[in-house]
């Protein structure tokens, strides 16, 4: 079973940068290609990008290349977000996803297991 629980995210200014985590307490983390998603108020969770299972690959949405970096660590069942040069467009509450198809996904529906999420916060 998967669980996951998102933790960094926090109030930063503009230009700063966060770390997020996310740790999967399941015992079959290393099976799956993992995500990481936003949603701002009034507005549609969207991707911001994904991993495959080994970390070789990985996919960005286009406000987020350049500048988020996306790495997991299967020894501790854990996937990372780093987010430099953030920005106030960038606040949102921040998800991690598994999914268990065979590539990596930026399709919402393809993630079968969510996170509670993290609130990121960026002020001008």
């Amino acid at each position: 079973q998967v669980q996951l629980v998102e933790s960094g995210g926090g109030l930063v200014q503009a230009g700063g940068s966060l770390r997020l985590s996310c740790v999967d307490s399941g015992r079959d983390f290393r099976t799956y290609q993992m995500g990481w998603f936003r949603q701002a108020p009034g507005k549609e969770r969207e991707f911001v990008g994904s991993i495959n299972w080994s970390g070789a690959s990985t996919g960005y949405a286009d406000s987020a290349k350049g500048r988020f970096t996306i790495s997991r660590d299967n020894a501790k069942n854990t996937v990372y977000l780093q987010m430099n040069s953030l920005k106030p467009d960038d606040t949102a509450v921040y998800y991690c996803a598994a999914t268990g198809v065979a590539l990596i996904t930026r399709n919402i529906d393809d993630y079968g297991y969510w996170g509670r999420g993290t609130q990121v916060t960026v002020s001008p």
